[in-house]
């Protein structure tokens, strides 16, 4: 793709960067750049940095030996603010010519500053907001961070609403549904960066596979000492029924003293319900009795964290990066969901 573009000429955008040499530790008190290209993409809507393409759209390579990755990681924590976590680095070659990669997210925490002094004043800390105007780095004006600044509100708002929202519906749902008194565990998490507009819609092999991922990568957690929720749900969870934009793995239908319930949302949300007020262990049980509890619902701490531990990992499978695998990797499946961070959101309803 990259060599394409180069023979084509491709110009460069908001999104396209071509560098011709690594990056640079700032001279003579001036802006750190790595810092300023980094900070003005992700303020803007993501993209490419490309190092190793001349100014001629000529491939010249880099010497990948003289690439520290941990330092240019280093100038972003120090100088781009808040710190953008997503920053992927990597090399291309095709076994001849090298060539840096940097993979800037379009930020959900945008406007991100940069942080730096100047060459007269060197005790004079300053920051600056970048973004892309088109093919060049401009910095913001006031009324631009302020726009900024509001976005990112509004984002954070929809995002908790969103969160809301699924949360709601799972409790909804418990309430028709539970036939006698029971807590539950309702977990909902999406994705901090949006899946794009073009991504195929999660398949049910897709969701099988991942569903049979977290479950097998909950079993050998270290912590694990009871089972998980996915353990009890039997053939309702590898074979998810659809539903609206989502697939369900349910056994909320069962007359089941351990019902269950997760949604695997084509916009990457993830959503777990479950009663944690089952007693696995007589023992429990019989030691409840005899200290005198008489709670309607005592709840275990083991079956809160075995749950826990099931949705963590149910996240965690489904931040799959196009073309790789979390686990066991199939070659007759490919897992098309971009990674990111998610953000929780969780309680116990009664």
């Amino acid at each position: 793709m990259v060599s394409r573009a180069a023979a084509d000429r491709l110009d460069e955008s908001d999104d396209l960067d071509w560098k011709r040499d690594l990056p640079q530790p700032p001279r003579n008190g001036q802006w750190n750049e790595f810092a300023k290209d980094i900070s003005a993409m992700a303020n803007t809507r993501g993209g490419l940095l490309i190092y190793g393409v001349a100014d001629n759209h000529e491939i010249i390579g880099i010497d990948w030996e003289k690439a520290d990755l941990r330092q240019y990681a280093q100038w972003v924590r120090n100088h781009v603010h808040p710190y953008l976590p997503d920053l992927v680095m990597y090399p291309l070659t095709d076994g001849a010519t090298t060539l840096l990669v940097v993979d800037v997210p379009a930020s959900e925490m945008a406007p991100h500053l940069v942080h730096g002094r100047s060459d007269k004043d060197k005790e004079q800390q300053a920051f600056t907001v970048p973004y892309r105007d088109r093919d060049h780095t401009a910095w913001m004006a006031e009324h631009r961070i302020q726009r900024a600044y509001r976005d990112r509100f509004t984002r954070a708002d929809s995002a908790e609403g969103a969160l809301r929202r699924h949360s709601d519906f799972l409790t909804g749902t418990i309430t028709a549904h539970a036939a006698k008194p029971s807590a539950w565990l309702v977990a909902v998490a999406r994705p901090t960066r949006p899946y794009p507009h073009g991504a195929p819609p999660l398949n049910q092999d897709e969701a099988r596979y991942l569903l049979h991922v977290a479950e097998e990568r909950g079993r050998k957690l270290p912590t694990r000492r009871t089972p998980g929720p996915m353990t009890g749900m039997g053939d309702t969870l590898i074979n998810p029924r659809p539903g609206l934009r989502r697939w369900v793995a349910s056994t909320m239908e069962i007359d089941y003293n351990r019902n269950s319930m997760i949604e695997l949302h084509h916009d990457g949300t993830v959503a777990l319900a479950t009663n944690v007020s089952w007693r696995p262990y007589a023992e429990e049980q019989r030691s409840l009795a005899e200290e005198g509890v008489n709670e309607a619902l005592p709840v275990s701490q083991r079956v809160v964290a075995a749950a826990c531990g099931d949705f963590v990992t149910i996240g965690a499978a489904t931040e799959t990066t196009p073309g790789q695998h979390p686990a066991d990797h199939r070659d007759d499946l490919r897992i098309r969901r971009p990674a990111g961070p998610r953000s929780p959101h969780c309680g116990l309803r009664r």
